[in-house]
């Protein structure tokens, strides 16, 4: 059955002065300064200066029961165990040696010990790189060499790959069991088994760099993304805790499908971080198969689907042909990384009417904090990826001349807030750290975004919506 957004979403607009005042600048528009600011309340961040993303992560207190699935297996760990393997695994990497600031790459397909693994490294102050585990050699060798990885986890078979490189390596099994005969598994084990006390928590600031993402931005090759444990709190807070807020039903009643990568910010956000925080299950596949998917929604009794359009379109087509019936749990089916063009949607819709679709807009740059689509039961508008999240602003202006621009008007969209980057990984290493997320973003250029939008004034009539539109479709 579909879910939907509360009926008493903020709103500053009424249904008739949107059509009686056409014209009329919106509130949520500054003529003078061309800036765009998010129609939701401002949200309070954690003022601790001394917080670190993993501590606001399990200060939440909920009662949710499993944390993490294998799909295949069925092996799961349980919200009760969670943290104390988290702070086990951190805990051993000190014993082995690791310690605040060293970069620890993380190179894995999606498993239920990469947030385990992540989180650990988080706890101890060191930073986490990730990588796409289909990586060449030579890729590796050069991220490595650009954030001076002192360690790195991966599967079994790329152990003796990675060690060739120079690099420290612990193998991460495909499953794991407590009597494995594998010597690699079991050194794993120990890892997540052993005592998680220890005898003082490093000093984290808000403001220390916790990941190196990279992105490949418009331009280019990949290049590092700075982002600190501040830039995470504001995404757990800003983008996955605000959204279920916005929703009527549990959030540890909530069973995610993870097949998008982890190790990308899209999946990272939700799966390793924010949804933790709220006690939902998440179901993890470590690849992608199309039946797979379709056994694991009905096995695991899945209500929401993070997708990406070539994702969406396979649940399309299997539900076409006749596995609707084993989505009956499916609440909602969101959709991002990529616009989805008009076929796909009103196939969706047509396919699994009462499945709720949505889209949202984030970027590495910004935490994946962005923007996000919400639908109500009267009120749909599955192309728009909706209203600013809390906290954020946005320009767009005129990609030769940099002029802010009104509604209506096509440009490069701008984005400001919390959950913007530290800076780029050369800044880093040059001391020029750049500006922070709650930096002036639109006076310094910092962070402008190569992607053609157009805002429009065509707002949705219940949320009074800001709309971003590219010139190849909306996103």
């Amino acid at each position: 059955m579909a879910t939907f957004l509360k009926p008493h979403l903020n709103s500053h607009a009424t249904e008739g002065e949107v059509v009686k005042n056409p014209s009329k600048t919106p509130f949520w528009y500054c003529a003078e300064t061309g800036v765009y600011n998010s129609k939701h309340p401002f949200i309070k961040l954690p003022e601790d200066p001394f917080l670190d993303v993993v501590s606001f992560i399990f200060s939440h207190k909920h009662a949710g029961f499993s944390a993490l699935i294998d799909s295949t297996s069925g092996i799961s760990i349980p919200y009760s165990e969670l943290f104390s393997m988290v702070k086990s695994m951190a805990s051993s990497l000190r014993q082995r040696g690791v310690s605040q600031g060293d970069v620890v790459l993380i190179l894995l397909p999606n498993s239920i010990y990469f947030p385990v693994i992540l989180l650990g490294v988080l706890s101890l102050g060191a930073i986490v790189t990730t990588m796409n585990p289909f990586s060449s050699l030579l890729e590796i060798k050069k991220q490595a060499l650009d954030c001076g990885v002192t360690l790195a986890f991966t599967t079994d078979d790329k152990v003796d790959k990675l060690a060739a490189l120079g690099i420290p390596v612990i193998g991460v099994p495909e499953s794991l069991v407590s009597n494995s005969n594998s010597s690699q598994s079991s050194g794993f084990y120990e890892l997540i088994s052993c005592d998680p006390n220890w005898d003082s928590s490093p000093k984290i600031s808000q403001q220390d760099t916790a990941a190196i993402l990279y992105s490949s931005g418009t331009t280019g090759t990949g290049k590092g993304v700075v982002l600190t444990h501040a830039n995470f709190i504001a995404m757990v807070q800003l983008f996955v805790r605000f959204e279920a807020s916005q929703y009527e039903y549990l959030s540890t009643e909530n069973v995610y499908l993870a097949v998008i990568p982890m190790f990308h910010v899209y999946g990272l956000s939700l799966f390793v971080m924010g949804l933790l925080s709220l006690g939902s299950t998440v179901v993890v596949m470590r690849k992608f198969d199309a039946n797979e998917m379709v056994k694991a929604i009905e096995r695991y009794g899945v209500t929401h689907f993070p997708t990406v359009p070539p994702l969406l379109m396979a649940l399309t087509r299997r539900a076409k042909d006749g596995a609707s019936s084993s989505m009956k749990s499916l609440k909602q089916v969101s959709c991002g990384a990529a616009p989805l063009n008009t076929k796909s949607i009103e196939e969706f819709v047509r396919t699994l009417p009462d499945v709720d679709l949505i889209q949202g807009y984030g970027m590495t740059e910004s935490t994946a904090i962005g923007t996000r689509g919400y639908n109500t039961e009267k009120l749909h508008n599955y192309s728009s990826v909706g209203l600013l999240a809390p906290n954020m602003q946005a320009k767009v202006v005129d990609w030769i001349t940099g002029s802010p621009l009104p509604p209506n008007c096509m440009g490069e969209l701008w984005l400001c807030g919390p959950g913007v980057m530290k800076g780029g990984k050369e800044e880093e290493m040059k001391g020029r750290t750049g500006p922070t997320g709650r930096a002036n973003l639109f006076a310094t250029n910092f962070q402008h975004m190569k992607n053609k939008l157009q805002s429009q004034n065509k707002r949705n009539v219940f949320t009074n919506q800001l709309m971003m539109q590219t010139t190849w479709g909306c996103i």
